[in-house]
């Protein structure tokens, strides 16, 4: 009876191994980072790591000098994870109509779409991609949190293509006139194209894990000072911002897609 039970635990263990290794919610487990690359003449640095284990991962982002305020009120920044694409952030060779930003259409074949959107609180879904309430506030702020990662997410993630974005550029170092800065954004016209357009860019590259990034990652983009140019969110939805009495913000979202 020993002899035979021994004989089947065999299998069972190889089987076992087997659908653990191919499970896609551990797939992707480990430590990720990225030093983050300017865009469109942000003067800002940002540095992000992703502790993975299962769908659960630790997020550590850092973000400091990018623009403060916006309509009399704290600049905020919306920031995702990109994927299902190339895996690079866009350079200004992407930038086919010549205004000096890379638009939405112009950006999206190189990073992707939203996948995860790194909120400060709340649902990290690609459908809170421009909810500025829950956007870094100001120049300097971070994320420290634990989120669900979706599949989608996940695969990027394994296969090397997972990109963070973070927007909101700054008119005074953005290198672009006044004209072309406050025009429509094409994502959500009641905004202005330099309020939605990337200012930092970073591939998530497989580290050791917990181990902080400790130089430029493969971005694929130069820094920039002037008026070079970046990737947009490409969102299948919009949003309006409004300024109202004190200079607080009204703001309504509709799901999103893509960024």
């Amino acid at each position: 009876m020993n002899k035979k039970m021994r004989f089947l635990a065999v299998p069972a263990l190889a089987i076992g191994a087997v659908a653990l290794a191919g499970s896609p919610a551990m797939a992707a487990d480990g430590s990720y980072s990225s030093t983050l690359g300017q865009l469109n003449g942000t003067t800002g640095t940002g540095t992000i790591t992703l502790d993975v284990v299962g769908d659960q991962a630790t997020v550590n982002l850092q973000v400091s000098g990018l623009a403060q305020t916006f309509m009399d009120a704290p600049y905020p920044h919306v920031q995702h994870i990109h994927g299902g694409a190339a895996g690079k952030c866009p350079t200004p060779a992407d930038d086919a109509n010549g205004d000096g930003i890379v638009n939405v259409a112009e950006g999206v074949p190189g990073y992707g779409a939203i996948q995860t959107t790194l909120t400060t609180s709340g649902a990290t879904t690609p459908a809170e991609g421009l909810n500025l309430q829950l956007g870094g506030q100001g120049g300097t702020y971070s994320i420290q949190r634990t989120i669900t990662l979706d599949a989608d997410t996940q695969k990027s993630l394994e296969a090397g293509v997972a990109v963070v974005v973070v927007h909101g550029l700054d008119p005074a170092t953005a290198g672009v006139s006044s004209e072309v800065f406050g025009s429509p954004s094409e994502i959500a016209p009641e905004l202005p194209l330099g309020a939605t357009s990337p200012a930092l860019c970073g591939t998530l590259v497989k580290t050791q894990m917990g181990a902080m990034p400790s130089g430029g990652a493969d971005t694929g983009v130069a820094t920039e000072s002037s008026s070079n140019s970046a990737g947009m969110i490409a969102l299948g939805g919009g949003l309006v911002l409004a300024a109202a009495a004190g200079g607080t913000f009204a703001v309504r979202r509709r799901a999103a897609h893509n960024a």
